[in-house]
């Protein structure tokens, strides 16, 4: 966190821990946000999870695609 300076007034200890918790707690939250969106927006968190990959395959032309066709995906 970069320091904060008061520019102007007198603040007393009271008010500054207030102004400083409300900071940090902004700040914690939109950590927490983009952490999550990270997360959400990532895809699969590996290639077991992959629910793409239960999906059959379509035969791509070429030596023996009838005999492969046949197979579970």
């Amino acid at each position: 966190m970069t320091p904060i300076q008061v520019l102007h007034g007198q603040p007393t200890p009271e008010e500054l821990a207030t102004v400083l918790a409300v900071v940090s707690a902004r700040a914690a939250a939109a950590q927490a946000a983009a952490e999550a969106a990270r997360r959400a927006g990532g895809g699969p968190a590996s290639a077991w999870n992959d629910r793409a990959r239960r999906m059959r395959h379509t035969p791509k032309p070429g030596l023996n695609v009838w005999r492969t066709s046949g197979w579970a995906g």
